[in-house]
């Protein structure tokens, strides 16, 4: 049981590996693509945002490559520095992706809200529920690994719910940028490839924390049995 889930860790690693590239090369390649309107993500995010009535909401720049994010507690969208200054077709896409997440919490999207009330349980298993695996096992305590093994599982719900609120969000995103003109026909493709890269890596974390636990659990059936 271990080798088969040391061998799907294996495996899903390589997946993982295989979709970064993948956004890395599809991102890379559209952002040296200029959209035809000369737009920059700053100010479509700014457009979409206006356009629903949340003019309250800012849009800012933030240091680094893809730390583009929604902020619901400062009620901001951040583009990454390129992201937000540039007008090209990723980062169009990306922008309207943040702006889905700012519509979905304005709307009370559900999937949003039980993502949040995760967000504790999911920071904990991530810190603590590995560490607690590794010290029951090497104690030979038990019930504290299968505790550290429980919490890790709070990752992997949260990850599952988060599934939906970015592909709601990146369906948002093209919905946008389609309906308010601010892509072609043409231009939507590569929109829709960006963002359809950066939801897989979302699945791949996902499988990546399945495959831990089974690993866990195969580790915690092996002590119980000696």
């Amino acid at each position: 049981m271990d080798i088969l889930a040391l061998l799907l860790m294996g495996l899903v690693f390589v997946a993982s590996l295989v979709i970064q590239g993948g956004l890395q090369a599809t991102f890379a390649r559209f952002s040296r693509v200029a959209n035809n309107r000369g737009l920059t993500g700053a100010e479509v995010a700014r457009a979409i945002l206006d356009a629903h009535g949340l003019s309250h909401v800012r849009v800012e720049p933030v240091p680094g490559a893809l730390t583009d994010h929604y902020d619901p507690h400062a009620k901001a969208v951040r583009l990454s520095e390129p992201n937000y200054a540039s007008p090209s077709l990723a980062a169009l896409a990306v922008a309207a992706h943040e702006v889905g997440h700012a519509v979905q919490d304005a709307h009370g999207y559900t999937w949003l809200r039980v993502r949040a009330s995760l967000w504790p349980a999911a920071s904990l298993g991530t810190n603590l529920g590995p560490i607690l695996v590794v010290v029951g096992l090497m104690l030979g305590a038990i019930g504290l690994a299968k505790l550290g093994l429980y919490l890790y599982l709070a990752v992997a719900l949260f990850q599952l719910v988060t599934l939906p609120v970015e592909f709601d969000a990146s369906r948002r995103a093209l919905e946008f940028l389609r309906r308010m003109g601010f892509l072609s026909q043409q231009e939507m493709a590569p929109a829709r490839q960006v963002l359809t890269w950066a939801a897989l890596t979302y699945v791949a974390a996902l499988a990546s924390s399945l495959a831990t636990i089974l690993y866990y659990a195969s580790l915690l059936m092996g002590r119980r049995e000696e």
